[in-house]
């Protein structure tokens, strides 16, 4: 078979694994237990945007060789990416969304800062999702510098 359909099939085989691989909520417990380690979670998140820089550099670096090895490396690397990009995600939702950000009424003072905190996340998270699409490196800089905005609140 010619090399672009095989790593067309793989990568579709990738993804549908992820896809349907059974999910864990490693981001926090959902019982209202009042443990809060906000700098934990961020240090999490920027560790796996490093993780997501490092594999798509591999992937594009492992592009130009042509050997059975290199694609199963591109193929680890595309999988772990993809994991790190979806835990990041997974922080957002399930921990500072639903347990951080405080919903809080339009007529209040606050509500520019919660307003500020919704987009900050969704930032957060649509960067995650660029960087699953492709291997380009403004990606991983956007969520970076998604990450470090929201940063600033914990």
């Amino acid at each position: 078979m010619n090399r672009t359909i095989i790593l067309a099939f793989s990568t579709l085989c990738i993804t549908t694994a992820v896809l349907l691989a059974p999910g864990t909520a490693g981001a926090h417990c959902q019982v209202p237990c009042g443990i809060y380690d906000d700098a934990a979670r961020i240090a999490s998140m920027q560790e796996d945007a490093t993780t997501i820089r490092k594999a798509a550099a591999a992937i594009i670096e492992l592009q130009a060789v042509d050997t059975a090895q290199a694609f199963n490396q591109a193929t680890r690397w595309t999988a772990e990416k993809e994991r790190s990009a979806s835990h990041i995600q997974e922080v957002v939702a399930s921990y500072f969304l639903t347990q951080r950000v405080k919903v809080t009424p339009a007529n209040s003072p606050e509500y520019s800062v919660y307003m500020d905190q919704l987009q900050a996340f969704h930032g957060v998270m649509v960067a995650a999702m660029k960087c699953k699409q492709g291997v380009d490196p403004a990606h991983a800089d956007a969520l970076d510098v998604a990450i470090t905005r929201v940063a600033t609140w914990y």
